[in-house]
């Protein structure tokens, strides 16, 4: 029992120490920070018994290289390693390391966030559970950026079966075949001519299924539906589909496919997320609403009523972006750092002073949007005539805040309240 006690204990306190760092929560914080790459692994049947092939898309930005200036432009070089392991990353399956060369005509191309180069590998892997580690290292630079995610491979040997939901950036045709160009990011914005996709279904005999087409948003509401009759061949059957009249504002959505039989049975299915984030909006903000919620500590009532007031998503996000287009300290730039710095805090708020309510909510949250990391934290959690506090110290504002632990659970509020110019987001 004292074992369990003291285990307990150790855990409380380590928690109490990851969460406490608020101090040094300054904006080189990850916060907000463009991907130095993405990637995409889709499924696939390999037409071979028992095996699934594993499609790894790795788009590395041009911004993520280190140019050097030669003779006829720049030129930069990366290398990128894809390591499978299994499940408990005791044993290598398989790995593939290659190197990239890429150049640009001038220095702008070098900085242009548009431009990227988009790698392709393929691996043929039995179903089951793994983990997928992705390695990009400039050349230059000798900088490295890892990834890794956990995986389950699926088995395609089935009756029927669906592969994964390809989306894509543009479909052409070539020479009678078709040649297509995938959305590696998954951010569909800038399409605006629908949105194309590309699939695979595999069945052991020709049949005719429903193929029902939803898209779900964040609170899993269908804002798309339709339903196509296809015949299907026996063996892989190719199908390209454009998704139209929706359009996408600003927040994350799930696409699902269930192909259905004639009596309206699931007998597969399949979902695939995706978002739409306009260029210039901090990465952390996937939901238009709270977001708008969110300004409470640097807009007026009248602001943020003016911007919920709006008929449809598409001008309540134009009136959200025209505020914070107004607070834009430096308007010549492609930046815009308030709006940055405001809502890096609010998804810090939010990672770690959440409990009973989200945490740009509590108190702490709102002392932490509203000035930032404080310079220093004195902590009190076991003081035995008193109950657990903090003291947050500014010492730029010569002002000290108090907060009081009154549950136990973590939940500290504000004692020395926030008046008058305090009340007043800094940066």
């Amino acid at each position: 029992m004292k074992t369990l006690f003291l285990i307990a204990l150790q855990v409380i306190l380590t928690a109490l120490f990851i969460q406490a760092q608020v101090e040094d929560a300054t904006e080189s914080n990850a916060y907000n920070q463009r991907p130095k790459f993405f990637q995409d692994f889709l499924e696939f049947s390999a037409g071979k018994k028992d095996l699934t092939r594993l499609d790894a898309f790795v788009l590395v930005p041009f911004t993520t290289v280190q140019f050097v200036k030669s003779n006829k432009g720049f030129n930069g070089s990366y290398s990128v390693t894809i390591s499978v392991f299994d499940k408990d990353k005791e044993k290598l399956i398989e790995e593939k390391s290659w190197n990239e060369n890429i150049s640009a005509k001038d220095f702008n191309e070098t900085t242009n966030k548009e431009n990227y180069n988009l790698n392709l590998k393929s691996f043929y892997l039995q179903p089951g559970d793994y983990v997928i580690r992705t390695a990009v290292e400039d050349k230059e630079s000798s900088a490295e950026y890892p990834k890794e995610v956990k995986l389950k491979i699926r088995d395609f040997s089935g009756e029927l079966a669906i592969s994964d939901i390809m989306l894509l950036d543009k479909r052409v045709k070539e020479e009678g075949k078709n040649k297509i160009s995938p959305n590696v990011t998954g951010n569909v914005a800038l399409q605006k001519d629908g949105l194309p996709i590309f699939f695979e279904i595999y069945s052991k005999e020709p049949q005719k299924l429903n193929i029902d087409y939803k898209v779900l948003d964040r609170r899993k509401d269908p804002i798309y539906k339709n339903i196509e009759l296809k015949n299907i061949d026996t063996g892989r059957t190719q199908i390209f589909y454009t998704i139209r009249d929706s359009s996408f504002s600003l927040g994350l959505y799930n696409l699902k496919i269930e192909l259905k039989d004639s009596a309206n049975k699931t007998l597969a299915s399949i979902t695939r997320p995706f978002y739409s984030r306009w260029a210039g909006i901090p990465s952390t903000i996937s939901d238009l609403s709270k977001a708008v919620e969110e300004m409470v500590y640097i807009a007026s009532p009248s602001d943020i009523a003016e911007i919920k007031s709006a008929k449809t998503k598409d001008e309540e996000l134009k009136r959200f972006l025209a505020y914070w287009k107004k607070m834009d300290p430096t308007p010549g730039t492609g930046e815009n750092e308030i709006f940055d710095e405001y809502y890096r805090r609010v998804a810090y708020a939010n990672e770690h002073f959440s409990h009973y309510i989200p945490g740009w909510r509590s108190d702490q949250g709102m002392v932490f949007i509203l000035l930032g990391p404080p310079d220093n934290v004195d902590r009190h959690p076991f003081d035995i005539d008193s109950k657990p506090y903090e003291i947050w110290q500014y010492y730029t504002l010569n002002r000290s805040f108090i907060f009081v632990d009154e549950t136990g659970f973590g939940d500290y509020r504000l004692i020395t309240p926030l008046t008058g110019d305090l009340y007043k987001f800094r940066r």
